[in-house]
């Protein structure tokens, strides 16, 4: 099953409405979500900072603030 992760920080509205989009598309498009929580990992968090949500498919970069539901399902098929 394809996967996508979450780059998040607790608290954040914005991770909040990432993580229910993406668990909307997941009844519709069939992938496993893993959220990782950036806070307090030094190198995450300088990797990411203040661009959460940063969304990737298969590890492999997507998107960050938002999830555009288009966009993401064109990307999901195209990964499998």
């Amino acid at each position: 099953m394809r996967q996508v992760q979450i780059y998040s920080r607790r608290g954040c509205h914005l991770c909040d409405d990432a993580l229910k989009t993406l668990e909307n598309l997941q009844k519709e498009l069939g992938f496993e979500i893993q959220e990782i929580f950036i806070d307090g990992d030094s190198e995450l968090e300088y990797k990411y900072g203040e661009q959460v949500p940063v969304i990737h498919i298969e590890n492999k970069p997507h998107d960050f603030f938002t999830v555009n539901p288009v966009r993401f399902r064109k990307a999901i098929n195209e990964s499998a």
